[in-house]
């Protein structure tokens, strides 16, 4: 190579490198706390002079603020650093077939505005609609600036299909198939939109910030409308080749009473919200019900909801047997709806665990509730808004 093809390429390599230093600091300080510049060159390895350099252009660009001073008992007062978590925003968005949830972050991942709103549209271009409206009224009530919102990412039942732009399988919500909603929501959102499966944000979220946390492998049972489940492998979700791992819904049903008429012949319908209130019915409960209604007359002690919600701790034990010789996670955790009441159904399902299979991992309720699918949009939302405030505040600068 001629010494003016070095001279050519060589801009591009301290740029690149210039990049990578950056990135490596912000990093550090976003998974580390706030650090001084001596502090940064020790961790990373970097020089000082380099650090400083990098510390000067992420100041710059907005994406890192002086967060104090360190007086030590000798030596030079030193200026800590922290991330400018104003810098940009992420937007996550739960849609139930109940209820509407919308959450805005900062790139700390604090929610600095959020709204829980009931699902009343009857068609899948009202829900989109409330979708957009929502939306907008959360940005607004944040008071943070449109443009500052880089990335949004959407919880739906079902599995979004990429290449023909519509969802597949969201049986509990009439029309969500529709192709083009999502583009049409997308564009009137005026912010990147991504779209992924309500089960595999929520085991997402309670990896982030719940009982997940530290899992080598575990898995999120969301039982609810529809029965749901999400893989986190090391930090990582798993959705199989075609985005559709963890529709258990659609297994055969072939536990206890399955022989008998009107038994369900899927898991869905044997263990998800309808299913006990069915049998709260066969054994005796009558009057309007739904699930939770049930749940609340067992807490109550009434003996037909009792042994109704025993039934539905005995099937959740076959659907985690079958779930453990498959994957073998180290955690089992049960949420959605129905899992909120997993205090209620945790000793069945860990008995009846016993007597099934010698594969036994731990079962627990998840400790975000109704608010693990939207957290999940949330930390998923960040990773790419983050990615892309450093690109475009780097090219600004």
């Amino acid at each position: 190579m001629s010494s003016s093809d070095g001279g050519a390429e060589q801009p591009w390599n301290r740029q690149r490198l210039r990049s990578t230093n950056e990135r490596l600091l912000l990093d550090r300080l976003r998974t580390g706390g706030v650090a001084s510049r001596a502090q940064l060159a020790r961790e990373t390895g970097l020089s000082k002079p380099t650090v400083s350099s990098a510390l000067a252009f992420l100041e710059q660009a907005g994406l890192v603020r002086e967060a104090g001073l360190r007086t030590p008992e000798r030596g030079r007062v030193a200026v800590l650093y922290a991330p400018d978590a104003s810098a940009g925003y992420a937007l996550g968005i739960d849609i139930g077939r109940a209820w509407l949830r919308v959450a805005l972050a900062d790139l700390d991942g604090t929610v600095v505005a959020r709204a829980d709103v009931r699902n009343r549209a009857r068609t899948s271009a009202a829900m989109a609609d409330l979708v957009v409206a929502t939306s907008h009224q959360v940005v607004a009530d944040s008071g943070v600036a449109p443009a500052k919102v880089a990335h949004a990412v959407v919880g739906t039942p079902g599995v979004y299909d990429e290449a023909q732009r519509r969802v597949r399988y969201a049986q509990h919500l009439p029309g969500w198939g529709r192709a083009g909603l999502f583009d049409r929501m997308r564009d009137e959102l005026g912010v990147p939109l991504a779209v992924h499966n309500d089960a595999n944000l929520a085991a997402l979220g309670e990896y982030t910030f719940g009982v997940g946390a530290g899992s080598r492998l575990f898995v999120y049972v969301m039982i609810g409308t529809g029965l749901g489940m999400g893989v986190v492998s090391e930090g990582r979700l798993f959705t199989g080749a075609h985005g559709a791992a963890g529709e258990i819904g659609y297994l055969p049903w072939a536990g206890p009473g399955h022989h008998k008429p009107d038994t369900p012949d899927t898991l869905e319908g044997a263990v998800a919200a309808d299913a006990v209130v069915q049998a709260a019915r066969e054994l005796g409960m009558s009057g309007p019900l739904t699930a939770k209604d049930v749940f609340a007359a067992a807490r109550a002690g009434d003996v037909a909801a009792v042994a109704a919600v025993r039934q539905e701790g005995e099937r959740l034990a076959h659907t985690v047997a079958a779930v453990a010789a498959v994957l073998d996670p180290d955690l089992v955790v049960l949420g959605g709806g129905v899992g909120h009441s997993a205090d209620l159904l945790l000793s069945t399902v860990r008995d009846t665990l016993r007597a099934l299979t010698p594969l036994r991992p731990k079962v627990a309720p998840s400790t975000l509730g109704e608010d693990a699918v939207v957290l999940g949009a949330v930390a998923t939302a960040l990773g790419t808004a983050r990615d892309v405030v450093f690109e475009q505040r780097s090219a600004l600068t």
